[in-house]
């Protein structure tokens, strides 16, 4: 199984690890609603990032998102101490069974994310698996959904030239590398 694909002009890439550690232009955060921190991927960014990030979330709480980021949403802060430029704070939907809208709104997710990075003119974006932690999402659907919408926006995309998914384990990464097979074919 390839972890990698060209799309477009863009080179789309699977691997584990720890995405706190990522040198790409930004790390994508699956915030919670809150923009405050909380546990899973969430917490690791904010406790690797440091302080700086929670006050600029803080400041996108007191003005914009006062009631909170919706899910599908997607702001960026910088990205404090870690080797990343910037943050992309996004919040998937909660699993429910998938007749709720997850599909869309997660596939929104990543669309934004693209459409925010291209806005800023960023080259390089690092993805955790959304959703997939405490949300509960299944992870062969997640990887289905978010494969599918990042290659229809890496298409379009004139700036994003790398994105990459740093999973969590390397059952996720086998899922991942899978649904990414298949998208290939």
């Amino acid at each position: 199984m390839s972890n990698a694909h060209s799309v477009g002009a863009a080179r789309l890439e699977l691997t584990r690890g720890d995405i706190t550690r990522e040198t790409t232009d930004a790390i994508v955060n699956a915030a919670n609603s809150s923009l405050l921190g909380g546990g899973g991927v969430d917490g690791a960014i904010h406790r690797a990032g440091g302080p700086a990030i929670l006050e600029e979330c803080r400041r996108l709480r007191e003005g914009q998102w006062r009631a909170g980021l919706p899910a599908g949403e997607a702001v960026m802060t910088g990205a404090g101490k870690l080797p990343a430029r910037h943050v992309i704070h996004t919040v998937g939907p909660i699993w429910h069974g998938g007749g709720r809208g997850e599909p869309d709104t997660l596939a929104l997710c990543y669309r934004n994310c693209i459409a925010l990075a291209e806005a800023s003119r960023l080259a390089s974006l690092a993805f955790p698996s959304i959703s997939t932690g405490a949300f509960g999402y299944p992870v062969a659907e997640a990887a289905r959904v978010a494969l599918s919408a990042l290659r229809d926006s890496l298409l379009e995309a004139r700036n994003v030239r790398l994105v990459r998914f740093v999973l969590f384990s390397d059952d996720d990464l086998r899922t991942y590398a899978r649904a990414l097979e298949t998208l290939a074919a």
